[in-house]
């Protein structure tokens, strides 16, 4: 299970409105459920919520990786979403977020789970791609832009 095939280009989101942590997760687990059946948006948001809980996944440089387990998902899922306008999300530096990559997985998925958001971290911590993101001007351009970045990392 690699990043490549959990993020197709479809779940690559640019342009995303801002707003508050609340409302990003709240529309990412709106999206996601719309097109995966088997997720509900209210589960998916309780479980984003509840990680965010025990500690923000803002992990600095504008950057946060929401993550949670869900029974529901048969898979991991991955979104990427940039967004619009940089949102507080009591990141580790103080610094507002408007990378978001979101990770989904199996509730029983330990060793893929810890791989999938090392790998994640891997990526979102290079300076360069984080940059290179940040340019970006089509959702096109975005996909291509993560792809490259992970064929990078590994």
């Amino acid at each position: 299970m690699t990043l490549q095939t959990i993020l197709p280009p479809e779940r690559a989101l640019f342009g995303v409105p801002g707003g508050s942590k609340k409302r990003v997760l709240e529309f990412f687990s709106t999206f996601i459920a719309q097109n995966t059946p088997s997720l509900d948006s209210q589960e998916v948001f309780s479980r984003l919520i509840g990680r965010e809980r025990l500690g923000s996944t803002g992990i600095g440089n504008g950057v946060a990786i929401p993550h949670a387990r869900s029974p529901h998902c048969k898979t991991p899922l991955a979104g990427f979403l940039k967004l619009s306008e940089a949102v507080d999300f009591d990141a580790i530096d103080g610094d507002p977020v408007d990378l978001v990559f979101v990770l989904l997985v199996p509730e029983e998925a330990d060793d893929t789970h810890l791989a999938l958001l090392a790998e994640v971290a891997g990526v979102m911590n290079d300076a360069d791609t984080r940059t290179r993101l940040r340019r970006c001007e089509s959702q096109r351009e975005l996909h291509d832009t993560l792809m490259d970045a992970i064929d990078r990392q590994t």
